[in-house]
């Protein structure tokens, strides 16, 4: 099966500060290369049959990085559209099945994470599959933990296992929820009533990449070391 996924590349950064002033959050570098890149490796190694990355920050400067690769990108405009409104626009190009999204500001270290709900995929049972991190695998972060997950994978909100911006997800219930911009929060909540809301913990290391302490604790998990 090839896989549909959508890259969240719309966001304005503003937690990276001077980082994001010329340019757009997944343009950032993290050893070496723009943090889209990172994320780019994981979609190509799936393979993915789409990949579409929505824009609305200094679009153009993605526009232009992401020519000629193999995704495709839709701007926001003129309001940025949040996580649930992002993936309903982005849908004519990702089509009706089930869509993997990504966050990209995020290092993985270990195995792909893509790949790893590909495996525990289960259409029958879930409408919705989220990656969870473990706390003591999230490296760097501080934050509280958003779900807990019961033995048979279901999820309730708790400090739990920190979501990862990383999951499988139905679209189909995205058509009832009547407002342009929107988290994806709202799709959870409306899944999880249903007991179709499920999620895997992530079994490598990982690390947010949101703020600017975040590229130099990632750069140290890679083990990546300035010239």
């Amino acid at each position: 099966m090839g896989w549909s996924v959508m890259l969240f590349a719309a966001g304005f950064g503003n937690r990276m500060k001077h980082l994001t002033a010329d340019r757009p959050k997944p343009m950032v570098e993290v050893a070496g290369r723009p943090l889209i890149d990172h994320a780019r490796a994981l979609t190509d190694a799936l393979p993915a049959e789409t990949v579409v990355a929505n824009l609305h920050y200094k679009a153009e400067i993605l526009q232009e990085h992401l020519h000629n690769t193999n995704v495709q990108t839709i701007a926001e405009t003129p309001d940025i559209l949040e996580t649930g409104g992002g993936l309903r626009n982005a849908l004519p190009l990702l089509g009706p099945g089930p869509v993997m999204t990504l966050n990209t500001d995020a290092i993985w270290q270990g195995p792909n994470p893509l790949d790893q709900l590909q495996k525990a995929w289960d259409p029958d049972r879930m409408d919705g599959l989220l990656m969870c991190i473990p706390p003591q695998n999230a490296v760097g972060y501080d934050g509280p933990g958003n779900f807990l997950i019961g033995p048979s994978g279901q999820i309730k909100r708790g400090d739990g296992g920190i979501y990862s911006g990383a999951q499988i997800v139905k679209t189909e219930r995205l058509a009832e929820i009547d407002r342009a911009s929107f988290s994806l929060n709202i799709l959870w909540d409306m899944l999880m009533a249903e007991n179709r809301l499920y999620a895997v913990e992530y079994e490598g290391l990982w690390c947010d990449v949101g703020h600017p302490q975040g590229v130099t604790n990632a750069e140290t998990l890679l083990g990546y070391r300035h010239v």
